[in-house]
């Protein structure tokens, strides 16, 4: 296996495809996973997802966790099986239990949307949770959008910003934006239109169209003074890579 394997890292696929198929046919997980990857990609075969997901299925079914998630992005997608939610979501929640901070994000999306499970928040909140505790930027985000209005959880404004501002100071531009709201009102933070105007600008750069609106309408309410001193604000916490964001 590892012959296949140093082979396939300085891309001959070639060499990796001979070491690895005898140990596939030979029930071996990681090789069958391996060879999986090879046919999804189509490095050194034919591309070909109908094998990808047999190969997957036989590495997951022994408990290869990478097989699993390869494997419920394959359902989720319909690539090589016929697309369907609960198959993804079978294999996803093994993933997830397994401690994989992105399986839990994405269970956890799964149970709000009601795709493949039925829908729960309380139990979207749970695996949110779990990733974000892990420091998962989107899960932070979106656990802290969950407190803040109410849904699977019991409204907390602190509990709010504190995974709003984890997930902000990661870059990510939806807890940016309701960092931002959070001040413009003074929920669980302090109100500052200078605080709210910094973190609408930052989600602005970072792509988030719905902040230029509101950057710009709470600059309707500020001194030209304190509308320099939020922008100021907002490049010195982003070139600080977050780490001095005025609070």
């Amino acid at each position: 296996y590892d012959k296949g394997l140093e082979a396939a890292q300085s891309g001959d696929f070639q060499t990796a495809l001979q070491e690895w198929r005898p140990l596939a046919e030979q029930g071996d997980a990681d090789a069958q996973k391996d060879l999986g990857v090879m046919y999804f990609t189509g490095q050194g075969v034919t591309q070909d997802y109908d094998e990808a997901v047999r190969l997957y299925r036989l590495a997951a079914e022994q408990g290869n966790v990478a097989a699993q998630s390869n494997l419920a992005e394959m359902y989720y997608k319909g690539q090589g099986v016929p697309q369907d939610f609960a198959e993804a979501a079978k294999w996803l929640q093994l993933v997830a239990k397994d401690g994989s901070a992105p399986a839990q994000y994405n269970l956890g999306q799964m149970y709000e949307d009601g795709k493949g499970v039925s829908q729960n928040d309380a139990e979207a909140v749970v695996w949110f949770d779990l990733a974000a505790e892990q420091g998962n930027a989107e899960a932070q985000s979106k656990l802290g959008f969950m407190y803040l209005n109410e849904i699977g959880v019991l409204q907390d404004f602190a509990e709010a910003a504190k995974w709003l501002r984890w997930s902000a100071e990661q870059g990510n531009p939806s807890a940016q934006i309701n960092l931002g709201v959070m001040h413009s009102y003074g929920d669980g933070v302090p109100q500052s239109n200078v605080l709210a105007h910094m973190w609408f600008d930052i989600a602005s750069t970072n792509g988030h169209f719905e902040a230029i609106k509101l950057r710009d309408e709470r600059a309707g309410l500020m001194a030209s003074a304190d509308v320099s001193k939020a922008q100021q604000m907002a490049r010195e916490c982003m070139a600080s890579d977050y780490q001095n964001c005025g609070e």
